[in-house]
């Protein structure tokens, strides 16, 4: 990708990153737990970071794009989650006022905006909340390429899941 602006991976973080509502026989195995004795202080102050695997950071570091925090925990991503799973500071987007997003037509509130935000480029999206309204919308109106790819909340991202990124981002660099 020498000479190219990577692909963008807009990553949410209620969901995909913080895994909800499966049992602990659910999680995939070797899914780790950790002790409050071991959570940075900056995730001390939410008990649900402890629920992401800091073995996420490298595997997102090692995939062939720009990481973009696409979260509600807008830049207390940088302050909480990303010393847990051991990233830089990444840019995050900033949502319109809730007043300013139309969601008569079916989509999710945060796809327009993520697609204003891409300006053009090629991106994945991991979310939990992402339809096929989405990604025919997006299909329709993206110059580039987008890979809206919704994610279990149950189990979070998997190894399916950041393969099938992995695959996707190396087919369409920048």
């Amino acid at each position: 990708m020498t000479g190219s602006t990577p692909p963008l991976l807009f990553l949410d973080v209620d969901g995909p990153l913080i895994p909800f509502g499966a049992t602990r026989h659910e999680l995939p195995e070797g899914y780790p737990a950790y002790t409050a004795a071991r959570v940075p202080r900056a995730a001390a102050a939410n008990p649900l970071i402890t629920r992401i695997d800091p073995a996420l950071g490298p595997r997102l570091l090692a995939l062939p794009c720009a990481l973009v925090w696409a979260t509600t925990w807008m830049s207390d991503a940088n302050d909480c989650i990303a010393p847990w799973l051991g990233l830089p500071e990444l840019p995050v987007v900033d949502w319109p006022d809730s007043a300013d997003v139309d969601q008569a037509d079916g989509l999710h509130w945060k796809t327009r905006p993520l697609l204003d935000w891409a300006d053009g480029r090629p991106f994945a999206w991991i979310d939990d909340e992402i339809t096929d309204r989405d990604r025919a919308w997006l299909a329709a109106r993206h110059p580039g390429r987008a890979f809206p790819h919704r994610i279990d909340p149950r189990y979070g991202l998997t190894d399916q899941d950041l393969a099938a990124l992995d695959r996707w981002l190396r087919r369409h660099p920048g």
